[in-house]
């Protein structure tokens, strides 16, 4: 649920409205290869752990499989990710709180902060029930929805019977051509992350490498169900025309279905579902600066624990770097705070593409891998398969010109962190 709690956020009840707008119908594609490649990720993650059970962190079987230079870039812009969801997501929790409270988003932004600070600061015991019970909510109402939907999108519920036709009735299937659903596929990839969270999270459970193949592509699976699912029905039941970015898509098919209420439903729903993740990213951020930290990427000190067994010390940087992204992201929005949001558009394919790359050295390097339950199927082939789909994805967004900024934007925070690396680690 702690992962749950990462991915399905904002990116799905809000932006997935600028990804239907982008591509049209076709935008399921969009997500069942962004979700494709996860479940691929995670399998290699998965035979990783039980191939190598004393690595319990994400970045670090980037680190064991190409070297430590590999492991601190990583590690820096894993956490420069998860650092910049924190005050996206404190924001726009922000943004619905003051629907109801008539204060600054920058004073809500704030308390929110406090509040998720005061969380994590409890023991992983305690902050996982309260995840749990934040994630129960939107999974709850996913899984409704997809119910409402599908008895209206099948003609059950609807006046004018079935309304699949809204998948081919404005333009066709694919209004905008093929190369915006594959450039899409960097918005996709931005709501969908946090599947490898089950690899941070599983390290503070009695048996982690067990935990991780457990739970790795059961994670996946779901996430496919709930995202593909419930955006496939949007396009059925909506015309996809009217799908405005930056509005929640589920409000406005709850809204066509004849749910008066809808507008109030989804502002708690979507409230909750950033509060979680937003949670989530607090939790996230931490560990991996705790991980960084133990193997000397960062200062020493933020390899403390206090009484609960928790890192303080890096909870307290996580939040004190939330409490100034919300800051920025009140005062500057349109400049500072809209460089480190674009900055973070492929930052996750990057990652992606290291795990892939250190999966096939470190198979390669173990070749008895292949004899375990848990492993990629047709290896090579079908990790090359991936580390082509992953590549795919920053030319398709170089070719688009409303998201080639993203992946430059990207690209200095990653030549940044490289740099970083031969001025501060390398030779010591």
């Amino acid at each position: 649920m702690i992962t749950i709690g990462g991915v399905i956020g904002a990116g799905l009840f809000v932006g997935s409205s600028a990804a239907i707008a982008a591509a049209g119908p076709a935008i399921i594609f969009s997500y069942i290869l962004a979700g494709a490649l996860v479940y691929i990720i995670m399998r290699m993650l998965g035979e990783m752990a039980v191939a190598h059970p004393g690595i319990r962190s994400y970045t670090e079987f980037t680190r064991h499989g190409l070297g430590h230079g590999a492991g601190f870039v990583a590690g820096w812009i894993y956490w420069y990710f998860w650092i910049i969801v924190v005050p996206i997501e404190a924001i726009a929790g922000a943004k619905i709180i003051q629907q109801w409270i008539p204060l600054p988003i920058w004073e809500i932004g704030l308390v929110l902060m406090a509040v998720m600070t005061a969380v994590n600061l409890m023991s992983a015991r305690s902050y996982g029930e309260f995840e749990f019970w934040f994630s129960s909510i939107k999974v709850g109402a996913i899984l409704a929805f997809v119910i409402v939907a599908a008895s209206w999108a099948l003609g059950f519920t609807s006046p004018s019977g079935p309304t699949l036709g809204n998948l081919f009735a404005h333009d066709g299937f694919a209004p905008k051509g093929w190369t915006p659903v594959f450039a899409a596929v960097a918005t996709v990839f931005f709501s969908i992350t946090g599947s490898e969270i089950t690899t941070v999270a599983a390290a503070e459970s009695k048996e982690p490498s067990k935990a991780i193949v457990k739970m790795g592509t059961s994670i996946a699976w779901r996430l496919l169900l709930f995202y593909v699912a419930s955006v496939f029905l949007i396009v059925c039941v909506v015309p996809w025309p009217q799908v405005t970015p930056g509005e929640s898509p589920f409000t406005l098919a709850l809204n066509m279905m004849g749910f008066g209420w809808a507008s109030t439903a989804m502002s708690v729903i979507i409230l909750t579902a950033v509060l979680s993740c937003l949670n989530s990213a607090v939790y996230v951020s931490s560990r991996v600066l705790y991980a960084l930290a133990d193997k000397g990427d960062a200062p020493h000190w933020l390899v403390e624990v206090n009484a609960r067994r928790v890192p303080a010390r890096s909870i307290y940087i996580g939040g004190l770097a939330g409490v100034i992204g919300v800051v920025v992201g009140t005062v500057s929005p349109d400049v500072v705070f809209a460089f480190l949001v674009n900055a973070t558009g492929t930052i996750i394919v990057f990652l992606y593409l290291m795990t892939a790359f250190a999966h096939i050295r470190l198979r390669r390097a173990h070749p008895e891998t292949e004899r375990q339950s848990v492993k990629v199927w047709l290896f090579p082939w079908l990790s090359y398969l991936a580390i082509a789909g992953l590549a795919a994805v920053p030319i398709a967004m170089i070719l688009t010109p409303g998201l080639a900024s993203q992946f430059y934007t990207t690209l200095v925070v990653l030549i940044v962190t490289i740099a970083a690396y031969f001025l501060l680690r390398k030779g010591r």
